[in-house]
């Protein structure tokens, strides 16, 4: 199934936080938080300003982001927990440093 999303929203899928802590403590799933990271899989077409017209979105695709932790709408999409939510909500976009992209 394709989902398209309307106006300034965004389909976002949680990415998955590491189960242990720095000192190796394991973190058993009833302690966990959701996570607050996630990756970008829809955007909407954009928003209209007071003239009318289309303000696109400033997240696309593919890009890691921050979002609050009540943020968004919990949708079920072929079996896959995802959120909705407005790009007002997205706190900013993760980027690699360019140390991190060298390395790679």
């Amino acid at each position: 199934m394709s989902f398209r999303p309307l106006h300034d929203r965004v389909l976002v899928r949680r990415i998955e936080a590491d189960e242990k802590t720095a000192g190796g403590i394991i973190i058993p799933d009833t302690a966990k938080e959701k996570p607050q990271q996630g990756e970008v899989i829809a955007t909407g077409p954009g928003a209209r300003n007071e003239k009318g017209e289309l303000v696109p979105l400033d997240v696309k695709p593919g890009d890691r982001v921050l979002f609050g932790k009540w943020s968004g709408s919990e949708v079920k999409i072929d079996g896959e927990e995802l959120l909705i939510m407005k790009e007002s909500d997205i706190l900013g976009i993760l980027e690699e440093s360019a140390q991190k992209k060298k390395a790679a």
